[in-house]
C-alpha cells in the first residue's frame, strides 16, 4: 500500500512559538497518546515508536531539522458479524451452474 497523507502543515513561526508547539505535542503524547491536528483530526500514537532526528545543512545559509517517528498499527480484526453471510438455501445456485430465478 502506498503512503497516504493524512495531514500536512507548513508555516513560518517564531522560535518561541515553535517551542510551544513542541511542548504541546509532548504533552499530548504523555497524556493519552493522541496527537491532534487540523480542525478536528487526531491520531493515536503507539506505546512504542521508531524515531529519527536528522540535522542537515541544506546549503551555506540553510539548516534543517527533521523529527520523524513511526509505528505499525495492528491489523484490524474482522468481527464475526462482518463476515459475508452464506447464501440461503432458496438463493443457492443449482448444481448445474444455471442461475436461480425467483418466482
Amino acid at each position: 500500500m502506498a503512503d497516504m497523507d493524512i495531514y500536512e502543515d507548513s508555516r513560518t513561526v517564531s522560535r518561541s512559538d515553535l517551542a510551544a508547539w513542541l511542548r504541546q505535542l509532548a504533552s499530548q503524547l504523555e497524556s493519552d497518546g493522541r496527537l491532534f491536528y487540523g480542525a478536528a483530526g487526531a491520531v493515536t500514537v503507539a506505546d512504542t515508536v521508531r524515531c529519527e532526528l536528522e540535522i542537515e545543512r541544506e546549503n551555506e545559509t540553510e539548516v534543517s531539522v527533521e523529527i520523524e517517528f513511526s509505528w505499525t498499527e495492528p491489523a484490524p480484526v474482522k468481527a464475526a458479524d462482518e463476515e459475508e453471510p452464506a447464501k440461503a438455501e432458496d438463493e443457492a445456485e443449482p448444481a448445474d451452474g444455471t442461475p436461480h430465478v425467483a418466482s
